[in-house]
């Protein structure tokens, strides 16, 4: 039972992770340039948009969700690397916030994924 236990509650903190971390960031993504720190008219909000399109595969577990988010998040790593070494004040505090979430949406999607071929593994075996 604690074999079956322990690659099923990786999974499910993981997935929680991973979902609550791309919230985060997509509703800091809309405050930054809408409210708290924007840059020209608020234009730059649109980079929250690719982050809502996979909410619905990270909720249902799909594996091949997890795998693409892993990548995704690097885009937003490197803007918000290139803002928090840019700009000052607010906005170089939310870069540094945006990279931090971006960095635990990797780590748990990464972790999601290698403990749902783990389990899957174990059950062949």
């Amino acid at each position: 039972m604690t074999d079956r236990a322990a690659p099923d509650a990786t999974i499910a903190w993981t997935r929680a992770l991973a979902l609550s971390a791309t919230i985060a960031l997509l509703l800091l993504c809309l405050a930054w340039e809408l409210w708290l720190a924007p840059t020209g008219r608020g234009t730059l909000a649109i980079k929250a948009l690719p982050l809502l399109l996979p909410l619905a595969g990270l909720a249902r577990m799909r594996l091949y969700t997890y795998r693409w988010m892993s990548l995704l998040v690097w885009l937003y790593v490197a803007e918000g690397a290139v803002r928090a070494s840019s700009e000052r004040g607010t906005g170089a505090w939310l870069a540094g916030l945006e990279v931090v979430l971006a960095m635990l949406i990797f780590y748990a999607c990464a972790a999601h994924v290698r403990a749902r071929f783990r389990h899957a593994g174990a059950g062949a075996a």
